[in-house]
C-alpha cells in the first residue's frame, strides 16, 4: 500500500450568492483578482467564478441569480468547514479593522494567537473568514512549516502550552544553525562587552 502524496491545495469551492455579491466580496473587498469565469459544469443554473487569492492558486464560487446574501454563520458540525484563513501582510493586517469597520462588516478584533495575529469576520454567506499574519519571517530557504514544526517541538520540550515568540525565535536560530555553515569555532552565544 502507497500514499497519494498531495503537494499543495489546488483549489477551494465555495457556494455564494449571486455574482456580483461573490465578485464584490473576494475581489471588492479581500482584492483578489477575478481570473476566470464559466458555467458551473455540473449544474447549469449556476456560474462558476474563479478568484487568485494571492499564490497563484484558486478561490472559486459557485454563483446564483436566485441566490441572495445569507449572514446567518454556517455549519460547524463535524464534516463542516470551520472557516478559511488566508495569509495577510503585517502592513495590511494593520489596516483590516478600519477597512472592515468603514463598511460596517462586524468582526472578532484582533486575536493574538502566539505565531500569527488574526481577525475573524462572515462572507455574505455567513461563512468564517480569517485574515491571519504571521509574527515571523521564516529564514531563506525554510517555510512557514518548517519554523512551525521546530517551535512545536522546543515547546513541548519546554512543557509550554502553546508556541509563543520565544519559540519561533529559538526555532529560527536552530534552522539557520542546521542549514548555513561559519568558520567560527563556536556558535554558542557570545557577549562582546
Amino acid at each position: 500500500m502507497r500514499k497519494i502524496q498531495v503537494q499543495g491545495v489546488h483549489h477551494i469551492t465555495l457556494t455564494g450568492a449571486d455574482r456580483q455579491t461573490s465578485i464584490d466580496f473576494w475581489e471588492g473587498l479581500l482584492g483578489m483578482p477575478f481570473v476566470f469565469d464559466q458555467p458551473n459544469l455540473d449544474n447549469p443554473k449556476e456560474g462558476h467564478l474563479y478568484f487568485d487569492p494571492g499564490d497563484g492558486r484558486l478561490i472559486t464560487i459557485f454563483n446564483n441569480e436566485s441566490r441572495r446574501p445569507d449572514p446567518r454563520r454556517t455549519p460547524t458540525e463535524p464534516g463542516c468547514v470551520h472557516h478559511l484563513a488566508f495569509n495577510v501582510s503585517k502592513a495590511v493586517h494593520s489596516q483590516v479593522i478600519e477597512r472592515l469597520d468603514e463598511r460596517g462588516i462586524k468582526h472578532s478584533g484582533i486575536k493574538d494567537r502566539g505565531f500569527m495575529d488574526s481577525i475573524y469576520f462572515k462572507d455574505p454567506m455567513g461563512l468564517l473568514i480569517e485574515l491571519a499574519c504571521y509574527r515571523f519571517e521564516p529564514p531563506e530557504g525554510c517555510r512557514h512549516a518548517d519554523v512551525m514544526i521546530e517551535a512545536h517541538r522546543i515547546r513541548v520540550e519546554r512543557g509550554d502550552n502553546h508556541i509563543q515568540e520565544v519559540h519561533l525565535a529559538d526555532a529560527i536560530q536552530l534552522l539557520v544553525e542546521r542549514s548555513q555553515q561559519t568558520l567560527s569555532q563556536s556558535r554558542a552565544p557570545q557577549n562582546p562587552y
